[in-house]
C-alpha cells in the first residue's frame, strides 16, 4: 500500500510539474524583448507553457529574479555575466569556465546564439569625421564632448567606470534610457554614447562606432541563462538554437522592430519559421486584448494594495489618535516611506519579495499610508473639543463616542485621504512593470524601450482615464455614504 502512495505521489509531482509554466524573462531592452520572444516561441513550439515576464529592470534584476526561482529562462551575455554578475576578467568571459562557476547555484549558461553583441560607443559620423575620432582613445583629446550614456553602462564595472580608468577619459558623464540616446545624437543634443554592436539604431542614424584599440570590452555572446531544474527537453529546444544567428541578422531583426513597424512576437515568429522550429507566424493577442489584460492587471495591483492600506491606516489612525506621540510617531513612519522615490521603493522589495506581483503590491501599500493615515489623524485630532465634552458629560464612553462622534465628523477627511492613495497608486503602478508585476506599465515600458510613443500612451492614456474614474466613483461613494451637511462643511 505505501509504495502505491508513494508511486501516485511521483506521478502527480511529476504532472505538476508538467503542468507548471517556464517563466521566461528578458532585460528592458530592445534586442532583449526579441531573443525572450525567440526563447518563450521555441520552447512553446516543444509543447510547454510559456509565462512571459519581458521589460525587467536589468541585469542585476534579472539574474536575482532566476536566482530566486522567480523566472525560469533569460538571454544574457557572456561578458555581463563574467563581469557585471560574477565580478571576474574579461579573459574568464568563457562559456565552459562560465558553467563551472554558476553550476553550484543552480544555473546553466547553454549554447550561445552565435552572435557577439559587444558593447561600444558611438558618435555621429559627420562629427567623428569633423574632431578625427575613430577610436576610444581619441575621445581623450576632446574633454569638452558632451558624453550622455545609459544608466546601466554607468554603474558597470565593464562599463563607464572600467573604461575611464583604462583609456584615461576625463569627461564628466550623465546618464539617459538607452532607446533615447540615440535620437539625442541624431538631433545633436549630446555627442557620445554608449551602444550595442548589433543595434538597428547604427545604421539608420548614420552612427561611427569607434575602434575599441585597448581591447578593454570583452566578447558578449548571446546565450539563454537557465535554472538547471529546467526540463531536459526544455535545454534540448533551447540548444538546437545555437549558432544561429549572426550579427547581421540580429541587427536586422532587432531594425525590423525600431523601424520596420514589427512587433517583437512577429519578428521572432519569421526567424523561427526561417529556421524550421514553428510553421508560421503564430498568431499574437489584438490591441484590445492586451490593452484588457494590462488594465485588469492594474486594477488588481492597485484595489489589494489601496483596500490594505486603508484597513490597516485607518485602523491604526483610530487607535492611536487620542495619544498625541504616538500618533506623532506613525505619522513620521508614513512620512518615511513617501520620502523613498517609488522606483526605488520597488527595487528595495525585490530582496526581501522577488519580483512580480508581491513585491508591487507591498511597495503600493507602504506608499499609499501616508495620505490616509495624515488626513485621518488630522481630522480626528481636529474634533471640536466641546463636542468631546458634550459627549462625555452624555455618558458616552469612548467607543460610543468614536462610532457616534470622530468618525462621522473625520469620514470626509478620511475619503479625501483614500481618494489621494488611489490616484498615487495608479500612477505608480506603472513602474511595477519593472519588477514583472505587469498592468499599465508594460507598454511604457516597451515604448521607452523603442522610443515609441504610441506605445507609451498605449499604457499612460488608460492610467489617466482610471485616475479620472477612480475619482468619480468615490466622489459618488462619498455622496451616499456622508451626509451633506458634512460634505458643505469641508
Amino acid at each position: 500500500m505505501s509504495r502505491v502512495l508513494c508511486i501516485a505521489a511521483l506521478v502527480l509531482a511529476a504532472s505538476t510539474a508538467a503542468a507548471r509554466p517556464i517563466v521566461v524573462g528578458s532585460k528592458n531592452f530592445n534586442e532583449s524583448y526579441v531573443l525572450g520572444e525567440v526563447v518563450a516561441q521555441a520552447l512553446e513550439a516543444a509543447g510547454f507553457a510559456v509565462e512571459r515576464r519581458f521589460g525587467l529592470g536589468g541585469t542585476l534584476i534579472c539574474f536575482s529574479a532566476l536566482e530566486a526561482g522567480e523566472i525560469d529562462v533569460y538571454v544574457e551575455y557572456t561578458g555581463t555575466l563574467a563581469q557585471a554578475i560574477l565580478g571576474l576578467g574579461a579573459e574568464a568571459a568563457d562559456v565552459a569556465h562560465l558553467n563551472g562557476l554558476i553550476a553550484e547555484q543552480g544555473l546553466a549558461l547553454l549554447t550561445p546564439f552565435g552572435f557577439d553583441n559587444t558593447y561600444a560607443m558611438t558618435m555621429r559620423r559627420d562629427k567623428a569625421r569633423a574632431l578625427g575620432v575613430d577610436s576610444i582613445s581619441d575621445l581623450s583629446a576632446h574633454p569638452n564632448l558632451r558624453v550622455v550614456l545609459s544608466h546601466e553602462f554607468i554603474e558597470r564595472d565593464d562599463g563607464w567606470p572600467g573604461l575611464r580608468g583604462v583609456y584615461g577619459l576625463p569627461h564628466t558623464v550623465r546618464g539617459i534610457e538607452h532607446a533615447l540616446a540615440y535620437q539625442a545624437l541624431a538631433e545633436d543634443a549630446i555627442d557620445v554614447t554608449d551602444a550595442y554592436s548589433t543595434d538597428g539604431e547604427l545604421e539608420r542614424y548614420q552612427l561611427a562606432v569607434l575602434e575599441d584599440d585597448l581591447q578593454f570590452f570583452p566578447e558578449y555572446l548571446a546565450a539563454p541563462l537557465a535554472r538547471d531544474s529546467l526540463p531536459k527537453a526544455a535545454k534540448a529546444a533551447l540548444h538546437g538554437l545555437g549558432n544561429s544567428l549572426d550579427e547581421t541578422t540580429m541587427q536586422s531583426m532587432n531594425a525590423a522592430v525600431v523601424f520596420g513597424g514589427q512587433n517583437f512576437a512577429g519578428v521572432a515568429s519569421d526567424f523561427l519559421a526561417a529556421q524550421g522550429v514553428v510553421s508560421a507566424q503564430q498568431p499574437g493577442n489584438t490591441f484590445w486584448q492586451t490593452l484588457a489584460r494590462n488594465v485588469s492587471r492594474h486594477l488588481q495591483l492597485t484595489a489589494i494594495a489601496l483596500v490594505s492600506a486603508v484597513l490597516l491606516g485607518v485602523g491604526v489612525s483610530l487607535a492611536v489618535f487620542r495619544r498625541q506621540t504616538l500618533a506623532r510617531g506613525v505619522l513620521y513612519a508614513c512620512g518615511l516611506m513617501q520620502t523613498v522615490p517609488s522606483i526605488a521603493l520597488l527595487a528595495l522589495m525585490i530582496p526581501v519579495f522577488g519580483i512580480g506581483f508581491l513585491p508591487a503590491v507591498v511597495a503600493l501599500f507602504l506608499y499609499s499610508l501616508l495620505p490616509i493615515v495624515r488626513n485621518a489623524l488630522t481630522a480626528l485630532t481636529s474634533v471640536d473639543p466641546v463636542l468631546v465634552r458634550v459627549a462625555t458629560s452624555m455618558g458616552l464612553n469612548e467607543r460610543e463616542q468614536l462610532r457616534h462622534l470622530f468618525v462621522p465628523l473625520a469620514l470626509p477627511a478620511m475619503f479625501a485621504g483614500v481618494r489621494t492613495a488611489a490616484v498615487i497608486s495608479i500612477g505608480t503602478a506603472t513602474l511595477a512593470a519593472f519588477i514583472g508585476a505587469g498592468g499599465l506599465g508594460d507598454p511604457i515600458v516597451t515604448g521607452l524601450s523603442l522610443n515609441d510613443a504610441s506605445l507609451i500612451l498605449q499604457g499612460a492614456v488608460p492610467a489617466a482615464l482610471l485616475a479620472i474614474l477612480t475619482e468619480i466613483g468615490f466622489e459618488l461613494l462619498e455622496a451616499r455614504l456622508v451626509p451633506v451637511h458634512l460634505r458643505e462643511a469641508r
